[in-house]
């Protein structure tokens, strides 16, 4: 046992000193625990299950101040008490081995996607991150657990024809408003629906949307939308503040389903496949580069923290390539 703990101690400390200067630390610790004896804690079930929940409880909390949505924060507690559930130990005694094992068998049995598997590892780094931040373990055993290597695909964006599509099959005036809205500006199904009526500038053709973490940015739209917002607002009989409201009585504010469920109607009408909400933006993000929109513009826009996260919004069309390679370089 003693031997196991100075060696431990080593491994905690290999990536500050050298082997000479780890040598001496085993030399040192040998010595100076000659005459102790070392024995291993036994943690109870409901001590371990304490603590564990206990740290995570603190973590969460900690995601939530830094401004993380209620919907990550439950996929985030959900994915980390399963593991520490299975992997069954003591936070502070999960090591790398458990969590690979663990990631392994997870993909195994469930025939996870690499994605998935991928966003658990992230998880987890951000977790056992924490807690090494926090001092409450020496070392991320997330460490030595690289990411996921992930094909990358090429996600689906409206056509031009596509968008005309499905503006003829709409049958309701706030159908035509809601794609037109989410054409224009790209903003995101939850933002759309937390919007009122008062938050809408007409002269400026421009809102102000509450995004993840609550920040808050302008978007802007076009003379097209304009119209058919206005007409839509001029058709309603009702006096609920929300922009768009369900078109049965009660008028209730439309909620993120009730979007998306009208959307895939639409677009069979249409005879479109794959018809939701995040589609718009990603259309939005490939046109904007695509015309010319430098990066960073485009970044705000969508309010992206990192630009790395508008770079895969956005495809890069492959013909805009061809005709930059022959202006600057052919």
């Amino acid at each position: 046992m003693k031997d196991r703990l100075i060696t431990e101690i080593q491994a905690s400390m290999a990536s500050m000193l050298n082997t000479t200067q780890l040598e001496e630390l085993r030399r040192v610790l040998t010595h100076s625990l000659h005459n102790v004896e070392v024995t291993e804690r036994k943690i109870s079930e409901p001590q371990k299950t304490a603590e564990n929940g206990g740290l995570l409880e603190v973590f969460i909390a900690a995601k939530r101040i830094e401004g993380c949505s209620e919907k990550s924060l439950k996929y985030y507690d959900a994915t980390i008490r399963a593991m520490l559930d299975t992997v069954d130990k003591p936070v502070r005694e999960v090591n790398t081995d458990n969590l690979r094992g663990y990631l392994a068998n997870y993909q195994k049995e469930r025939n996870s996607s690499k994605v998935t598997i991928d966003n658990m590892r992230r998880i987890f780094s951000s977790f056992f991150g924490w807690l090494e931040d926090e001092d409450y373990i020496l070392k991320s055993p997330v460490r030595r657990i690289r990411k996921v290597k992930t094909e990358k695909t090429i996600k689906e964006t409206f056509s031009d024809e596509g968008l005309e599509l499905l503006r003829d099959a709409t049958e309701e005036i706030r159908d035509l408003a809601m794609i037109d809205l989410l054409a224009s500006t790209g903003m995101r199904v939850g933002e759309l629906v937390q919007l009122n009526r008062e938050d809408i500038n007409f002269h400026e053709r421009e809102c102000v949307v509450f995004g993840k973490g609550g920040s808050e940015r302008v978007v802007y739209f076009d003379a097209r939308t304009k119209i058919h917002l206005l007409n839509y607002l001029d058709s309603r009989d009702d006096d609920n503040p929300a922009l768009f409201v369900s078109l049965t009585m009660p008028r209730d504010r439309l909620l993120i389903g009730g979007v998306e469920m009208r959307l895939r109607e639409i677009g069979k009408r249409a005879d479109i496949q794959k018809v939701h909400p995040h589609k718009f933006r990603r259309t939005l993000a490939t046109r904007a580069i695509d015309k010319g929109m430098p990066i960073e513009q485009v970044q705000r826009l969508l309010g992206h923290v990192k630009i790395d996260t508008t770079m895969h919004y956005a495809m890069v069309n492959q013909t805009n390539v061809k005709n930059s390679h022959r202006k600057f370089i052919g």
